[in-house]
């Protein structure tokens, strides 16, 4: 057929449009599927632990302060600083020379006053006898006995004075009063110490075990004090060792504490009530003045319902699920959630235990509209996520493999 170009034009219009009628309509054709499929799991209820996590120093179990008890010049430092002293261990001396001296004039008086009172307790024997036959009168018995008694008094005061002295002697080796890692010292040798001097000669720190100071606020404090106040009911040896330590470097200590006490009263300064606990430290790792993570469980939520975070959807700061009725139908149900608890989400209220919670494929429903369900799976830890859709990349690599 002999067409001039504007026909030619028009015909080539025309079946453009009739090939495009019949595209759209095989596309319509094609979108025609059955109801959306979902990935569901029946909403289970545990026991769900609640965590607080605190900043602590780590402290020394004990802290001694390590003071000269007399006066006098440093002799010796008996002690390597920064080393493990054990309880008795010597760690300084003090001149003793004056001390020995004192000792041996208070021995020295305490012999000659015993026997004095040995000499007056003779005179007093004799005296009883006469006074006893009327042969002495009663005031001169009287009297020698008042002196021996004076002369018995004298002895005790000079025994004392001799054990002062002895005590006094004594102080002059300093040792340490606990074990533990003494400090580096704060007195050198030639230096007059003594009370006067409230300055420390050194340090002692028991290490193991080692203390962590938590300071807590008001209402962390209100919401574990139920489960605190069980715990320090009982025995130290038996408290569970429960609060997990995270070092600066975020490693995870192996050793957990035990909760060891908490304070009387509320700091004003900082709004916070300090709470101790204490833990294992082999090796004395760990040193004073550390400042570490500690992690607690606060409370036990009873029964509580969990779901995959997968399945809450966030929306302006609300929170939804998409939840399937007995009739196969689904529901958009607003909710309220608690903790968060490893993968799950604790949901406080909007779903009850057993109920039907879309896992995954929440964005393919409408509320009222029917969907198939299908049994959500639990991924592995070690291995790819079950019902997930392997991406494009991934089935290439294995078909290289493969191949």
């Amino acid at each position: 057929m002999n067409l001039n170009w504007f026909d030619r034009i028009l015909f080539v219009v025309i079946v453009a449009a009739a090939t495009s009628g019949l595209t759209a309509c095989g596309k319509k054709e094609a979108t025609t599927v059955g109801p959306p499929e979902v990935l569901v799991l029946e909403a289970p209820t545990r026991d769900v632990p609640v965590y607080r996590e605190w900043i602590g120093t780590f402290d020394g179990s004990v802290d001694a302060e390590i003071k000269a008890h007399v006066t006098g010049y440093l002799i010796k430092r008996d002690y390597q600083e920064g080393s493990l002293v054990k309880k008795g261990d010597l760690l300084f001396e003090i001149d003793p020379r004056p001390f020995e001296a004192a000792l041996a004039n208070a021995k020295s008086q305490l012999e000659a006053a015993r026997a004095t009172q040995a000499a007056s307790q003779i005179d007093v024997d004799r005296s009883k006898a006469l006074f006893e036959q009327h042969a002495m009168p009663e005031k001169d018995y009287t009297n020698k006995k008042g002196l021996n008694d004076a002369n018995i008094a004298k002895v005790a005061a000079l025994e004392a004075s001799v054990q002062e002295a002895q005590l006094n002697l004594d102080f002059c080796k300093i040792t340490s009063p606990v074990e533990g890692m003494a400090a580096i010292a704060q007195a050198q040798v030639g230096d007059l110490v003594g009370p006067a001097n409230v300055a420390t000669l050194t340090s002692v720190s028991t290490l193991d075990p080692m203390k962590i100071a938590l300071p807590i606020s008001e209402s962390d404090y209100l919401a574990a004090i139920q489960r605190g106040q069980q715990i320090l009911s009982k025995p130290f040896d038996q408290r569970p060792e429960d609060i997990e330590v995270f070092l600066a470097d975020g490693s995870l200590f192996p050793h957990k504490a035990r909760l060891f006490d908490i304070d009387l009263k509320e700091k004003a300064s900082t709004g916070t009530i300090l709470v101790t606990a204490l833990l294992s430290n082999p090796g004395s790792v760990l040193r004073p003045g550390f400042f570490a993570r500690a992690r607690i469980v606060a409370q036990v939520l009873k029964d509580a319902v969990v779901v995959p975070q997968r399945a809450v959807s966030e929306v302006q700061g609300s929170y939804q699920l998409g939840v399937i009725g007995a009739d196969g139908k689904a529901e958009i149900r607003p909710v309220k959630v608690g903790p968060r608890v490893g993968s799950d989400w604790v949901i406080t209220s909007g779903v009850k235990p057993g109920e039907k919670v879309v896992v995954e494929g929440l964005q393919k429903i409408k509320a009222g509209t029917p969907v198939a369900a299908k049994p959500w799976t639990r991924p592995s830890e070690n291995t790819a996520p079950a019902n997930s859709v392997e991406q494009p990349a991934a089935k290439e690599e294995k078909k290289s493999q493969a191949k």
